[in-house]
C-alpha cells in the first residue's frame, strides 16, 4: 500500500513543483531563476556538506551514497522561507512555503537505486520602478525549473562506492513587464514566455578508511558535466487597461517572433572530505567550482549583467551523543551545524552577486526502525545594496521526514 502511496505523491509533488513560486527574490529575474534545491535539509543543516553517507538515509547530491544504504528509505522536505528586502531607499518583508523534495531509495545488496522530483531553480518576483514623469513600469515572473531524476550507487569494496544520477528537467518561466503613463489610457504589457527542457547527468565517488581503530576519514568527488537545456521562447506584445485592484483588461495583444535557444546548465565538480568517528560525530569541508561564465539569458537583454565562474565554500558536521541508548531520548537525537559561502557567479553593474549561510538542526528519532524527523534553520544574505542594489536577509526553517522500511525480506521454509 505505501509504494502506491508514494507513486501518488511523486505525481502529486512534480504537479505542484511545477506550479508553486519558490521564491520571492528579486535576484530570481535573472537567468532562469535561483538556486532552489541544496540538499536534503540534513545536508543544509550541516552548511549544505553533500558528501556523507550512511545506510538509511537518502542523500540526493551524490549517487554514489545509495550503495550503502542497508533499508529502503523515502524522503520528503518542505521549507518556510521569510525574507527581508533592503536598499538604500527603505526596506520590506515577504514570505513563502514551499515543497523541497520527494524521493525513494531502495538497497540491492552493494547496489542501491533511488528516483525522485527536486524543484531546481525558482522565479517569483514583483519590482516597481516609478519616473519623475509620472510613469510606472512593474515587472513580475513566476516558474522554475524542476527536475525528476534516476540514480544508482554501487559498492565496490568496503572502502569505495561510485554511481550515476540521470537528471530529465522541466520547467515554464514567464517575465511580465507592464508600463504605465498618466497621460495615455491604456498600458503596455509584455510577456516573456519560455519552456525549459533537457536532460543533465552526474557522477559520484566516495573513499572512506579508517585511520585508527575509531577514526574514519571519507573523501568524495562529484563531476556534473555541463548539458544543453532547450529553452522555447514566446513574446507577447498587448494593450490593457489597468483596473483599480490591479487586474489587466484585455485590449489587443500581438505575438513577437522570437529565437529559440539552447542554454548551458553550467558544469559543476565538487569535492569534500571530512574527519569523524562513525555514529558519533563528524566535521568536514567542501569546495566546489561552477563553471558559469558560458550562461546565456534566454530571450531578451539584461543591461549590464554578465556571469562569471563560481565558487562555493561549505564546512559543517553532526554530533550524536549515543546512538544506541535505551535510557535517554535525548542521547539518540543528531545535533547538526554548518556555514556555507557561496559564488552565485551573477554579477550586475559590476558588483558579484554572493550568499552567505549559517545552520543549525536536529534529527529526532520516530518510529520502528531508524526513522527521524529532521528540522533545520538557517540564516543568510545575498547581495549588497552597493549601486542601487537589494541586500537580501533570508530564514529558512525547515522539516523532512527521513523513513524506513524492509521492502524485500528473505522468507524461511522449516
Amino acid at each position: 500500500m505505501i509504494k502506491k502511496i508514494l507513486v501518488v505523491l511523486l505525481v502529486i509533488v512534480a504537479g505542484f513543483s511545477y506550479a508553486q513560486e519558490g521564491t520571492s527574490s528579486p535576484y530570481s529575474y535573472y537567468g532562469i531563476g535561483l538556486q532552489k534545491f541544496k540538499g536534503t535539509v540534513e545536508n543544509r543543516s550541516m552548511g549544505g556538506l553533500s558528501f556523507l553517507t550512511d545506510s538509511i538515509h537518502i542523500n540526493l547530491q551524490n549517487p554514489s551514497a545509495y550503495g550503502d544504504l542497508k533499508l529502503t528509505a523515502y524522503t520528503l522536505g518542505a521549507t518556510y522561507n521569510s525574507l527581508k528586502l533592503n536598499s538604500q531607499n527603505g526596506s520590506s518583508s515577504t514570505d513563502n512555503a514551499t515543497l523541497d523534495y520527494l524521493a525513494v531509495a531502495i538497497p540491492a545488496g552493494k547496489f542501491g537505486f533511488g528516483f525522485g522530483v527536486v524543484p531546481v531553480n525558482a522565479v517569483g518576483y514583483q519590482l516597481k520602478s516609478e519616473q519623475a514623469d509620472g510613469s510606472e513600469t512593474r515587472f513580475s515572473g513566476t516558474g522554475g525549473l524542476n527536475r525528476v531524476f534516476l540514480a544508482a550507487g554501487v559498492q565496490i569494496n568496503k572502502n569505495l562506492n561510485v554511481g550515476l544520477d540521470l537528471h530529465y528537467n522541466f520547467g515554464n518561466i514567464q517575465n511580465k513587464v507592464l508600463l504605465t503613463r498618466s497621460d495615455i489610457l491604456f498600458s503596455t504589457r509584455e510577456i516573456n514566455d519560455s519552456d525549459l527542457s533537457g536532460f543533465s547527468m552526474s557522477l559520484g565517488l566516495t573513499y572512506r578508511t579508517m585511520l585508527t581503530d575509531k577514526l574514519e576519514l571519507t573523501t568524495s568527488i562529484v563531476s556534473s558535466p555541463s548539458f544543453a537545456l532547450s529553452s522555447e521562447n514566446d513574446r507577447t506584445l498587448s494593450s490593457v487597461i489597468v483596473n483599480s485592484n490591479g487586474g489587466e483588461t484585455l485590449i489587443e495583444s500581438q505575438d513577437v517572433e522570437v529565437e529559440n535557444r539552447d542554454l548551458d546548465l553550467p558544469a559543476e565538480f565538487k569535492f569534500g572530505a571530512g574527519i569523524g568517528a562513525p555514529k558519533n560525530w563528524y566535521v568536514g569541508g567542501e569546495y566546489s567550482y561552477v563553471d558559469a561564465e558560458k550562461f546565456q539569458n534566454r530571450s531578451f537583454t539584461q543591461e549590464g549583467v554578465t556571469y562569471d565562474n563560481a565558487s562555493k565554500f561549505k564546512l559543517g558536521g553532526y554530533y550524536i551523543p549515543n546512538y544506541r541508548s535505551l535510557t535517554s531520548y535525548l542521547n539518540r537525537i543528531v545535533y547538526r551545524a554548518g556555514v556555507r559561502y557561496e559564488e552565485t557567479g551573477l554579477t550586475i553593474d559590476d558588483n558579484a552577486i554572493n550568499e552567505f549561510g549559517i545552520s543549525f538542526g536536529v534529527g529526532l528519532p520516530v518510529g520502528r526502525l531508524f526513522s527521524n524527523l529532521n528540522i533545520g534553520f538557517e540564516y543568510g544574505q545575498r547581495g549588497t545594496k552597493d549601486a542601487g542594489l537589494i541586500r537580501e536577509d533570508f530564514m529558512n526553517l525547515s522539516l523532512s521526514l527521513s523513513l524506513n522500511d524492509k521492502w524485500f525480506r528473505q522468507i524461511k521454509f522449516n
